[in-house]
């Protein structure tokens, strides 16, 4: 029997009320698929900061490291000036764990309206690979003059060829294990060092793949090749910047953020990775019961995937799935029922609930095959 040990960030504002919901869904799948998985919670965010000036404390960063996955809820709160929770404690235990693949879904499922016309679950199920570690994030730059009208701000963006090729390489192995389609999104015509750099590392590596279809989109012309054709794409890769902007214009077009769910993916297993809902904390209606827990409940699907746990992942994606087909809308009062009430459902259909399509070509079944062995940790 495989046994999991996993870390669980509630964080601030409705991260812990959805959070509990994806521990739920973890240990409900473990008890119909015959794994364990045991749960260690984590004070991180607001408070902690508040109470100690240190949002992510040295020891508690390498005590994440020796668990199998991470859970987050959310960070984010008002008392707290933008950038400090979310640099100190995401992007912080993204570089630290090396979490360098951000998988971000966007799939429709049946049942869910798209708010753009025309989009089906038919023609909406595809994947962004965004670069998790580099570009723009890095946090380089200075201000010169600052406060004066004469400042000027400089922000630096860096690629390397080790951090973008092992996104691209991911990239290529998750296409063939799905529908064998790659795209690079980039701005290459006025990015012109770094696009050069992404390029020659899918060219490069694409030789490897020569069975896997590529395709190249400007970031520009993605933002309206996605809402009004997603199903042109299977696998897009891009960097940071990028992938941050369009991963969340894909959220829209599968129903909203709500139902977004997001892997900080260690592709080589070297440490865990990180899963969440990719919404924000919501301190405004922290627990009133009023946030849809399926981002959260589709993370630990993801999470159960990269874990290699394949059917436990298609059964907590089902179950999800088949609860959100019944909601009379995807967020608020209007849901009809509470996060608990709606994360009760999720875990009593996944006792029983089937795969959403084919699971052939499910990101689930696709991020299983590719699982890293946990014998190199």
């Amino acid at each position: 029997m495989s046994s999991y040990d996993l870390a669980v960030i509630g964080g601030d504002g409705i991260g812990p009320d959805v959070t509990a919901v994806a521990v739920d869904c973890v240990r409900a799948a473990a008890a119909r698929f015959g794994f364990t998985a045991s749960t260690t919670d984590y004070d991180l965010g607001a408070e902690p900061y508040l109470r100690t000036g240190i949002v992510l404390p040295g020891e508690t960063r390498e005590a994440l490291r020796r668990h199998d996955a991470i859970l987050l809820g959310a960070v984010g709160d008002p008392r707290v000036p933008p950038g400090v929770l979310e640099r100190g404690l995401i992007v912080a235990l993204r570089i630290a764990l090396r979490q360098s693949v951000n998988v971000r879904p966007v799939r429709l499922y049946p049942g869910v309206q798209s708010p753009v016309r025309g989009v089906t679950p038919e023609n909406c199920d595809l994947v962004i690979l965004r670069e998790n570690t580099e570009g723009l994030y890095t946090g380089g730059g200075e201000t010169v003059h600052a406060g004066t009208a004469e400042a000027v701000a400089l922000q630096h963006s860096v690629s390397t060829v080790p951090a973008t090729r092992e996104i691209v390489e991911f990239g290529f192995r998750l296409a063939r294990a799905r529908r064998k389609r790659f795209t690079l999104c980039h701005k290459t015509n006025i990015l012109t060092h770094a696009g050069r750099l992404w390029e020659e590392v899918v060219a490069g590596v694409g030789e490897d793949f020569p069975d896997v279809e590529r395709d190249y989109v400007h970031v520009d012309a993605m933002c309206q090749h996605l809402p009004l054709d997603p199903g042109r794409f299977d696998v897009v890769v891009t960097d940071n910047l990028f992938g941050d902007i369009i991963s969340d214009l894909g959220a829209t077009v599968q129903g909203g953020l709500g139902l977004a769910a997001s892997a900080n993916h260690n592709p080589l297993g070297t440490a865990p990775s990180m899963f969440e809902p990719v919404h924000g904390s919501a301190p405004d209606i922290a627990g009133k019961g009023l946030a849809n827990p399926a981002a959260a409940a589709l993370s630990a699907a993801l999470c159960l995937a990269a874990l290699g746990e394949r059917e436990a992942a298609l059964a907590v994606e089902g179950a999800t799935a088949a609860v959100l087909a019944t909601l009379p809308a995807l967020a608020g009062p209007a849901m009809g029922a509470s996060t608990a009430e709606i994360g009760a459902r999720i875990v009593e259909r996944i006792g029983s609930a089937d795969p959403v399509g084919d699971p052939a070509t499910s990101l689930m079944t696709a991020l299983a095959a590719l699982a890293p062995s946990r014998t190199g940790r």
